[in-house]
């Protein structure tokens, strides 16, 4: 059995758990049911994906989320594309928060009464089941234009198979896949899957589409808010998707004011092999962001800001990528989001850094004149703290000028002190 809710008259009474998005503009407070507030897409995410949804012209039909919990990517697709949304979610509460989550929008664009306000509705209700969602709605016609999916996966799950998400890829496609809008371009579909998917997986989920829509056109997208880690694996299916790109990363800007950066490809992901060389003086060392690695789009960023340069990767897994090169990258503001360190190696440190050594290290940053000094390797929890706090008060209290940072060479056991980029230079004078 279906219930629908209305936006338009919707009550917030008894819903409890709601609070600012922090990515959202001032004002915006979002409901979130059973504790569905871990699981909702932050709105700066879910308005830049809206956003990229209406580069493309969609057909006639409704915007449909099958699985939509708080309804916040459905709000992001019914303000931005300006269309009627529609969104089924199993759990009843859930389902009216996000109905009074889409008129929080609605009320906040000043769109109480557009039509793609008034003509949305939210279901509580199975969204595998497609004709009694359509039954519930009196429609006697029905198509759909998109249709997004965000299946849920267990919080402490470390695999999230594809049998652990519900409504299940299969189900919820063979359902809908009579009702959508005839184009030349196939359905178009946006399945926003786990990050943790392995090669495997995303293969297993290719086979699903194929079975329901037969070389149906597919792009596989990771976003990242940085903090090194993927925070969404999608696959965009058809009308949305391109035949001159197979895999895009997007890196989600620090504020709502900024653009994203955006790589794309059609290449085949090019392995990363590991070079062990010794550590030496004068060469670059830079730590990427390892979401850009996990992408496998690390050496269509490196084209362009490290055009023909001499690239030997000392590490490419784990929290700190690093790659070795002979020049400065040649970077634009926001590549410096792909960064977390990069400068030039001007002291080989041969002794291990603690309490009772961390005064050498001031020694040497002060001979270069640095005023900072970052630690950029893994240290006992309970000891980096202390020795970047001492670092900070002892340089603090200098004339220095330049910023720089302490990396770990992965094989040889040595660290390495780096002078960065002055910030008005394309690499400082050493």
């Amino acid at each position: 059995m279906h219930r629908v809710f209305n936006p338009s008259d919707v009550s917030s009474e008894g819903l409890v758990e709601f609070a600012q998005d922090a990515t959202a503009p001032k004002g915006l407070l979002f409901y979130h049911a059973k504790e569905g507030r871990p699981l909702a897409t932050p709105w700066q995410v879910a308005a830049l994906r809206a956003q990229a949804v209406a580069k493309h012209t969609l057909p006639d039909g409704v915007v449909l989320d099958c699985a939509c919990g708080s309804g916040i990517q459905l709000a992001a697709y019914a303000s931005t594309l300006q269309r009627p949304v529609l969104g089924v979610e199993l759990d009843e509460e859930r389902a009216r928060a996000s109905a009074v989550n889409l008129q929080t929008v609605a009320t906040h664009a000043q769109a109480e009464q557009a039509d793609w306000f008034c003509e949305s509705a939210v279901l509580a209700g199975d969204g595998t089941a497609a004709e009694g969602v359509l039954a519930a709605l009196e429609a006697k016609e029905a198509t759909v234009a998109f249709l997004h999916l965000d299946p849920a996966r267990p919080r402490n799950s470390r695999t999230h198979a594809l049998e652990e998400m519900q409504p299940p890829l299969h189900t919820v496609l063979a359902s809908w896949a009579p009702y959508f809008s005839p184009t030349a371009e196939g359905a178009a579909a946006l399945l926003d899957l786990s990050p943790r998917l392995t090669a495997a997986q995303r293969v297993e989920v290719e086979e699903i589409v194929d079975h329901v829509w037969p070389g149906i056109d597919k792009l596989w997208e990771w976003t990242s808010r940085g903090r090194g880690r993927v925070d969404r694996l999608a696959l965009w299916l058809g009308g949305i998707a391109s035949e001159e790109v197979s895999r895009r990363f997007v890196r989600v800007p620090p504020s709502l004011a900024q653009m994203p950066l955006v790589l794309s490809t059609k290449e085949e992901e090019e392995p990363l092999v590991c070079r062990h060389h010794p550590p030496k003086r004068g060469e670059h060392v830079s730590i990427l962001d390892a979401a850009l690695i996990e992408s496998g789009l690390v050496s269509t960023w490196l084209a362009r800001t490290a055009p023909e340069d001499q690239l030997r990767w000392a590490s490419t897994e784990g929290r700190r990528p690093q790659v070795h090169h002979d020049r400065p990258l040649q970077m634009n503001d926001d590549d410096s989001w792909l960064v977390q360190a990069t400068g030039k190696v001007v002291e080989l440190l041969t002794f291990a850094l603690d309490e009772t050594t961390v005064d050498r290290l001031v020694e040497m940053a002060l001979e270069h004149r640095m005023a900072s000094v970052k630690l950029r390797f893994d240290l006992d929890p309970a000891l980096q703290p202390v020795l970047q706090g001492s670092l900070d008060r002892q340089l603090r209290r200098r004339h220095g000028v330049r910023e720089g940072f302490v990396a770990r060479h992965p094989v040889a056991d040595v660290l390495l002190l780096c002078v960065s980029p002055a910030k008005d230079e394309d690499t400082p004078s050493i």
